[in-house]
């Protein structure tokens, strides 16, 4: 009988730290998830030190524009659902106007932006790094997906 509990109490420890090491494992370590992507894009780009130098800093910028144009548009959302359990068509139809406003928004700042990235990139490696970003995100969605 002793054994058994002292095993069960074992088997009980080490399912907790195994646990915790695999919640630990599904956070997303957000200033790797950048470095990462940063590597990517310079070497997938073939971006030289001195232009990923200029490049980033007003990449970063442009992404945290658009990062807090979702949030916003995500606390909206959520205010409203929580407000009302039930809404109406009209309300619905405001998500949908906001939704649409955010993606106008979005490609406003793509554009402003792509004017200041052009006096930094050749429009060749503007675009390859652009789709390089693409490609990072996907694959690490898919990644991240394998991983559930």
């Amino acid at each position: 009988m002793r054994k058994s509990i002292t095993l069960l109490c074992f088997t009980l420890i080490v399912s907790a730290f195994t646990f915790a090491s695999f919640a630990q494992v599904r956070k997303m370590n957000m200033a790797d998830y950048e470095k990462r992507k940063m590597e990517y894009i310079q070497k997938e780009a073939g971006l030289t030190k001195e232009e990923a130098n200029r490049y980033f800093p007003l990449y970063n910028d442009l992404s945290k524009k658009k990062f807090e144009l979702h949030k916003q548009h995500r606390d909206k959302v959520e205010k409203m659902k929580q407000r009302n359990k039930n809404m109406s068509n009209e309300e619905y139809r405001q998500l949908l106007e906001n939704d649409v406003d955010v993606k106008l928004k979005e490609a406003e700042l793509d554009k402003q932006y792509s004017e200041k990235l052009e006096k930094i990139l050749s429009p060749e490696k503007l675009y390859r790094a652009q789709q390089a970003e693409r490609k990072f995100m996907q694959r690490e969605v898919m990644k991240f997906r394998g991983s559930e």
